[in-house]
């Protein structure tokens, strides 16, 4: 249960802190006092989204802060999943910074507003006005339905078989659709790879082919050159090396006289043999100058092959050809493939589906099993709260699966004798609206491990008898959930174990929303006014007087 909460710097609330009692909580107060304001803060603890707005003081931080009682709650698995310290009271903090952005706390552990939500929403619940526009909806319906059901095994089980059905039929919807666009692309990927593949393509070929064309195509040019460089180095008359020999001789007459004539004769020795392995390697290289036009043609012909390729496929170089060449060939490859490999998907995808539809029966059963046992609950609930011929049947269908399973749940409901029911949002008046959830909210309130539930003017649109049972109501699930409720009707305050006062304080330069436990004569004061208005008769205070020592006597019992 909520044990301690507190407020600061929050819409008109510039400190709060409330200690409510374990049991019945009622909270008054005029219009605009501040009562949906503390209720919003306490939406903030529950992962509400908050900004810069809600700050009283806009250079402050707000900060909302509950203490919660959670001994003997099966809630321990979800601290554990969420990797969050356990232990019997729990401290829940939101804080929202001036610069709007916010942070949240679990036992002083930072944590993002999903894991908030899942834990607070294991230790708390907030009706308001806004659940009666909900509850026409086919989702809230099939909520309510498996919070009375306790599926909650059940809805994780199939939540998870439905992800792994999802994740295996977008695996082969995704190979599905690949196939048939690689398909559609198969025969021409195939031609070019074939091209490329008979095209033989090595890496340095290009470039020895251009070299070896551009020496055929000058041929006649090239042997006439090296035969003269040839005859100037050793032809039979004159040449650069019989000079040389003649230099080396007479050199060599005067190399033992000096050292340094012995260097200049060994050096024009050794440039003498190199000019004479220069002279035989252009003579090898004169006789390996071919003029060959056939083999000429041939080169230009794979050269025009491998130049239109690269134009073809905007390529530079060889290279790139065989780059292409091998990724056409992974393309080709799989799609030669893709029935093995689609198979398989396919085999994986209808596994997973047979354990989805397995998990969805299971879980519609559960749901099918209690649909009576809830008209029947509801049924008796409301004809306690004084509509004796209201009638509520619950539909259920079959649909596809869906992330909520394979049932489409309709509440139907008919207020009147003799009308057929229909659709909530088609039929219910605000307070019918009001008597229904009330019921609804009680034949759930035992089937969840909830500490405490809060009740944001449940009783709109009704009055009188119905009010007191009502407020009866509440206190009874009081027995074993701490209730906090905002009302304006007096039957209902009358049943609280704790009475708390929301009222504006003006007394400094800035509305300050405020709140106080009244005591017993301050109750019989504010439930006489909300009986007589601002100013109560005497009846009214003995009537409000009445109704607390009624609630006393009944409790005592």
């Amino acid at each position: 249960m909520l044990s301690h909460l507190l407020i600061k710097n929050y819409a008109l609330i510039d400190e709060l802190e409330l200690a409510p009692d374990r049991e019945l909580n009622i909270i008054t107060g005029e219009t605009g006092a501040g009562k949906s304001i503390m209720l919003g803060a306490i939406g903030l603890l529950l992962g509400n989204r908050a900004d810069t707005r809600v700050l009283y003081n806009p250079e402050l931080k707000c900060v909302i802060e509950g203490t919660f009682g959670v001994a003997g709650y099966a809630i321990e698995r979800i601290f554990e999943e969420e990797e969050l310290d356990f232990s019997d009271s729990c401290i829940v903090r939101r804080e929202i910074g001036v610069s709007g952005k916010s942070r949240a706390f679990v036992n002083d552990t930072p944590v993002n507003l999903e894991t908030l939500r899942r834990v607070t929403s294991q230790i708390m619940d907030i009706h308001s006005q806004h659940d009666s526009i909900l509850l026409g909806s086919n989702d809230y319906q099939l909520e309510i339905v498996d919070t009375y059901a306790q599926n909650d095994t059940l809805l994780r089980q199939y939540r998870t078989d439905y992800q792994a059905y999802r994740a295996k039929k977008s695996i082969y919807d995704q190979l599905q659709a690949e196939a048939a666009a690689m398909r559609k692309e198969f025969d021409y990927n195939n031609f070019l790879y074939e091209e490329l593949v008979k095209a033989q393509l090595t890496p340095d070929e290009q470039e020895a082919l251009e070299q070896e064309l551009n020496i055929l195509e000058n041929a006649e040019e090239i042997k006439e050159r090296l035969q003269l460089a040839y005859e100037y180095l050793d032809n039979a008359e004159q040449s650069v090396i019989d000079f040389l020999k003649s230099t080396v001789s007479n050199l060599s007459y005067i190399s033992k006289l000096s050292d340094q004539y012995e260097q200049l004769q060994q050096r024009a020795q050794s440039s003498l043999i190199e000019l004479r392995d220069l002279a035989d390697e252009i003579s090898t290289e004169q006789d390996n100058v071919e003029i060959d036009d056939a083999r000429a043609e041939t080169i230009r012909e794979r050269l025009n092959l491998l130049y239109q390729l690269q134009t073809k496929h905007q390529a530079t170089e060889v290279t790139a050809l065989i780059r292409l060449r091998d990724e056409l060939g992974q393309k080709v490859s799989k799609v030669l493939n893709l029935d093995d490999e689609l198979a398989e998907a396919k085999t994986q995808t209808e596994a997973a589906r047979a354990q989805l539809l397995e998990s969805a029966n299971a879980l519609s059963a559960a749901r099918l099993a209690v649909l009576e046992l809830i008209e029947a609950e509801i049924d008796g609930l409301l004809h306690d709260l004084g509509m004796p011929n209201a009638s509520l049947k619950i539909q259920a269908e079959t649909g596809k699966p869906s992330a909520t399973g394979i049932d489409v749940i309709t509440f139907l409901f008919s207020a009147n004798k003799g009308i057929k029911p229909q659709q909530l949002k088609n039929v219910a008046s605000g307070g019918e609206f009001s008597r229904l959830m009330m019921a609804i909210k009680y034949i759930l309130a035992n089937k969840r491990s909830l500490p405490t539930i809060i009740f944001d003017e449940i009783d709109t649109g009704v009055s009188g008898e119905i009010a007191i049972k009502m407020g009866n109501m509440m206190r009874d699930m009081a027995h074993s959930h701490q209730i906090i409720a905002i009302t304006h009707l007096h039957q209902i305050a009358g049943q609280g174990t704790a009475h708390y006062f929301v009222y504006k304080d003006n007394t400094a330069a800035k509305t300050v929303s405020r709140i106080r436990r009244l005591s017993f004569d301050e109750r019989v004061s504010e439930i006489a006014q909300m009986i007589g208005g601002k100013n109560p008769s005497a009846s009214a205070i003995k009537n409000a007087r009445e109704l607390l020592k009624q609630r006393a006597t009944a409790t005592v019992r």
